[in-house]
């Protein structure tokens, strides 16, 4: 008898075919090296403006930022920075389109151990597009104190296409892009290794 295959649906093949595609037209825009690199920049540049970081925290937006933040976070401590405050922040249901989501959300947790009360909180994320994320972020972030001041970083800076006046203080890497085209920060602990990918659009 021949081996059994498992057939695959059209929605399947479709969605199979788009991925594939996607791959294909993929193109790197950091490699192991470069990102090693702009991780140290990155924290060379923050002891720069922040000194001891005696008033200051660290604080990673969930899920992308949050793998930059722990990243940043233990680059500093070997080089010296071994007080700085850390945390976790989901902004799952204060996304302005968080009702318009079809199915059930995935919260993840939101970790601050400390008062943010006139800190100066760097925030952290992945990549930077319309700037909705850090928007909602700093709703969120509103709950836990007032901070003396918030500084963004972030691993990618996609400027085309700004839908709100937020700015990166930190950047790792400009990226000029389409509309339809997606950034995938990818990170050795979940995809076996540290790079930056641009992926073409799946039409």
């Amino acid at each position: 008898m021949a081996g059994h295959r498992a057939a695959i649906s059209p929605a399947g093949s479709f969605h199979l075919i788009a991925y594939l595609r996607t791959v294909a037209n993929s193109r790197t825009i950091h490699d192991s090296a470069r990102f090693a690199l702009t991780i140290e920049r990155l924290c060379r540049h923050l002891i720069e403006e922040h000194g001891d970081f005696a008033d200051s925290c660290l604080i990673g937006i969930q899920t992308g930022g949050v793998q930059l933040a722990e990243r940043l976070h233990q680059r500093l401590q070997e080089l010296g920075v071994l007080r700085l405050p850390f945390g976790k922040l989901d902004i799952t249901f204060y996304r302005d389109d968080f009702r318009t989501k079809a199915g059930p959300l995935t919260a993840h947790p939101t970790t601050i151990n400390f008062l943010v009360e006139d800190k100066r909180v760097i925030l952290v994320d992945d990549v930077l597009f319309s700037g909705r994320t850090v928007l909602s972020a700093m709703t969120a972030l509103n709950h836990y104190g007032r901070p003396s001041a918030v500084e963004l970083l972030v691993m990618v800076d996609r400027r085309f296409r700004r839908t709100l006046p937020v700015q990166a203080n930190y950047r790792g890497v400009l990226v000029d892009s389409l509309t339809d085209e997606y950034v995938d920060v990818q990170w050795q602990e979940t995809h076996g290794t540290d790079q930056i990918l641009l992926l073409g659009s799946q039409r």
